[in-house]
């Protein structure tokens, strides 16, 4: 696949220090090494792929970045910044989660949903405001979900509920992005509605790092891809030229062939070898 395609970078991610970036990189639960050595980087403007099977240590890398586990060892930088020096009301300003599922305790609404997205724009424990309220809808707005506000967020579908927790993450006006499988629960056509207004977002200098399962997803959408192995990095680069046939099959152990359309899209098509006796 080298050199056949070179995926889009925004302007704003030319020629600009990271925005994240991790240098060696290690975790470990008691005796078990999780994450081993993980170095990368990530521009204003670049969406990153994080590829690899389950309980390889995409989520754990995650929870690294956010702050929520502290025991690794290594540098994790924000804005040039270790993320150990920043309080987390600094952190709630430049940094979002989007979890791939979400059951809140209560059933809120989804104008309160992505309001709480607001909780670090305003003094501690204060009520939100009309900034706050403005940034709310405002997201909403800018994902086409604005008639959405009033409804139950319980009652929404999948693919709905993940609109509304990714303009959570808007409200929250953090320019950097951390979504966690983001579609793994959504339909074909959910799927694509949520990953291009990911991309949108791309296009106007957000930078995005989502873990996914899904190899076509890295190639329609992602600049680049981190491939997770073993807890160490197996590749990282644009996808066009380092997601090849033999990197699908270290990390998830099947057969591919990948075949570039006319549109310059690679297609990735499992070979299933059945028993016909």
């Amino acid at each position: 696949m080298s050199g056949e395609a070179h995926p889009a970078v925004y302007p704003a991610a030319r020629d600009a220090a990271p925005l994240l970036e991790a240098r060696g990189l290690n975790f470990s639960y008691g005796r078990r090494q999780i994450l081993k050595n993980i170095g990368f980087s990530l521009k204003k403007g670049e969406f990153l792929a994080a590829l690899g099977p389950n309980g390889v240590g995409k989520s754990t890398l995650f929870r690294c970045i956010l702050g929520l586990e502290k025991r690794y060892t290594g540098l994790i930088l924000l804005n040039n910044g270790d993320i150990r020096d920043k309080s987390p009301q600094t952190m709630a300003k430049t940094i979002a989660y989007v979890p791939q599922i979400h059951y809140p305790s209560f059933n809120y609404s989804v104008m309160d949903m992505v309001l709480m997205g607001t909780a670090a724009q305003g003094p501690e424990w204060a009520p939100p405001g009309a900034m706050q309220k403005r940034n709310a809808v405002e997201a909403l707005e800018r994902l086409g979900i604005a008639a959405l506000g009033g409804r139950d967020f319980t009652r929404l579908s999948g693919g709905e509920q993940q609109l509304a927790l990714i303009a959570r993450a808007l409200a929250q006006q953090a320019r950097l992005l951390v979504m966690d499988e983001p579609t793994a629960n959504l339909d074909y056509g959910n799927q694509i509605r949520v990953l291009l207004q990911i991309e949108a977002l791309g296009a106007e200098g957000y930078s995005v790092i989502m873990s996914t399962h899904n190899p076509e997803h890295a190639f329609l959408f992602a600049g680049r891809v981190l491939a997770l192995r073993d807890g160490e990095i197996a590749a990282i680069g644009p996808a066009a030229e380092v997601l090849d046939a033999a990197l699908i099959r270290a990390l998830y152990g099947v057969e591919v062939s990948l075949r570039r359309g006319e549109n310059g899209v690679v297609s990735c098509t499992p070979r299933l070898a059945r028993n016909t006796t």
